[in-house]
């Protein structure tokens, strides 16, 4: 398939180039690498009226046929990794080994999610009658994804949504709609007309999906703001929603750990696409025994890193996706300064064209510090001291959000009790941001609503249908 510069929307099977156009931005330069359609609302209609069409052959075709679908579209993308890499770079910033990561690991959660079966339990099966429940499709999905991990996190949607017998509208952030766009392009003829529709705009076009009434159901990923008005904008319909929401996710490094072997792990549980996954690291507690220790290691290795133009050789960490979230990461950097909070390494604008920031680690601010409460979303991380365990896990957990969360250290078993006290949908030991399309993924509190990933995450696209049949007349009286 040509990269080139000529991107379409998917519309019922065919490429649709749309009316107007937006411009999409390279993050390390800030210059136009491409234009995307931007949708009108009778092109999303017109999405919405091909994927309802298609619901029905689709829903009645054999589960499969449905997977062997989806295995053809991972392939697919795995057969354009470098392809997608590099579109991949140039349109969210993260360097080429990351993109190339985060390619295959869409192609393959395709086909994770092709491994999965729609579980049928049978409630009763006597001399009177039989009874079971099965999984049946919801319909048409409109699917949003963001532009942290564009293609990965739009594969969480697509594979299950279709895996299930329902039809999709998806709609990629207008920061990171060209690898989506690509993708739609790759597999449009893998799939009947109108099972898969790609369509992308401006700010306008997410709430149009949100409250549209063509839509069964909307899986959303974004921050908490956005997703309570998703959910507001479908309650008058009653859609089901999906929500995977942002995070604070704290890490407890207990004193046992051997520091030269953890700070590497450390650093990049905080600063991987540089730090923009809402399962990041975003506040690290550090036992006061080793504190000094890890903190000196972790600035050493900080110091040590490269930030530049992901798609230069040797780059480690790109830039900020778009100016928006860079604004407001410089925003919680001038606040810690303003309150006079102790910077570790960096702290300063680069002063270059692009979105960069560099690598910042903050010195034991206050816990009710805003870098510390809020969701930074960037490269920034607070160091925070701790000393009794009763005391961390309880400031770990005083928090609106629930996402995720790690716990580090040589006793396991010890760490694994520790782990199993955090109010997090997913709890690491030892590790952090490991995911599988067959475990479910996500969020307590204002982190989210229902889980993507496993079973659970497909029985979220269906609907549970009882039958019964009864197998005796009535007696005659």
């Amino acid at each position: 398939m040509d990269f080139d510069r000529d991107y379409a929307m998917l519309i019922g099977g065919k490429l649709d180039g749309g009316g107007g156009r937006f411009d999409v931005l390279n993050p390390a330069t800030e210059g136009v690498i491409g234009t995307a359609p931007d949708a009108t609302p009778d092109d999303l209609d017109r999405a919405i009226a091909a994927a309802r069409a298609a619901f029905p052959g689709w829903a009645a075709t054999p589960i499969a046929d449905r997977k062997a679908a989806l295995n053809a579209m991972g392939q697919a993308v795995l057969a354009n990794a470098d392809a997608f890499k590099r579109l991949l770079t140039a349109e969210q910033g993260k360097p080429h080994s990351e993109a190339e990561g985060e390619v295959i690991g869409a192609g393959y959660w395709l086909m994770g999610a092709a491994s999965l079966d729609l579980p049928v339990t049978v409630n009763e099966d006597s001399d009177e009658r039989y009874s079971e429940t099965r999984r049946v499709p919801l319909g048409v999905v409109g699917a949003i994804s963001p532009w942290n991990f564009p293609l990965l996190l739009a594969m969480f949607k697509v594979g299950p949504a279709l895996l299930a017998g329902n039809a999709m509208v998806l709609k990629p952030s207008p920061f990171t709609p060209l690898t989506t766009l690509k993708f739609g392009e790759l597999v449009k003829d893998m799939l009947p007309p109108g099972v898969l529709n790609i369509v992308t705009g401006g700010d306008a076009l997410g709430p149009w999906m949100t409250g549209h009434k063509g839509f069964d159901k909307i899986s959303f990923t974004g921050s908490t703001a956005t997703g309570r008005r998703v959910m507001e904008s479908a309650a008058p319909t009653l859609k089901r929603v999906t929500l995977e929401l942002g995070g604070n996710d704290a890490a407890i490094v207990m004193p046992d750990v051997d520091v030269e072997k953890v700070a590497e792990d450390l650093f990049w549980a905080a600063f991987r696409n540089n730090g923009q996954i809402c399962i990041a690291t975003k506040r690290m507690y550090v036992h006061k025994d080793i504190y000094e220790e890890l903190r000196d290691a972790l600035v050493a290795y900080a110091k040590t890193v490269k930030v530049g133009d992901g798609a230069q050789q040797g780059t480690q960490i790109g830039p900020i996706n778009n100016e928006p979230q860079y604004r407001r990461v410089l925003d919680l950097i001038q606040d810690a300064k303003d309150k006079g909070y102790k910077f570790l390494v960096g702290g300063e604008a680069a002063g270059v064209p692009g979105y960069f920031v560099p690598v910042t680690i903050l010195d034991n601010p206050p816990e009710d510090s805003r870098i510390v409460q809020e969701e930074q979303f960037g490269p920034v991380l607070p160091l925070i001291k701790f000393d009794d365990y009763d005391d961390v896990v309880a400031r770990a957990n005083a928090t609106e959000y629930g996402l995720g969360g790690s716990v580090w250290g040589a006793d396991e078993d010890r760490a694994f009790d520790i782990a199993q006290r955090i109010a997090s949908g997913t709890v690491w030991v030892n590790e952090t941001q490991h995911l599988s399309p067959t475990a479910a993924f996500g969020g307590m509190k204002q982190s989210g609503v229902g889980v993507e990933g496993g079973v659970e995450g497909l029985l979220e696209y269906t609907s549970a249908q009882t039958i019964v049949r009864r197998k005796k007349p009535h007696a005659k009286v």
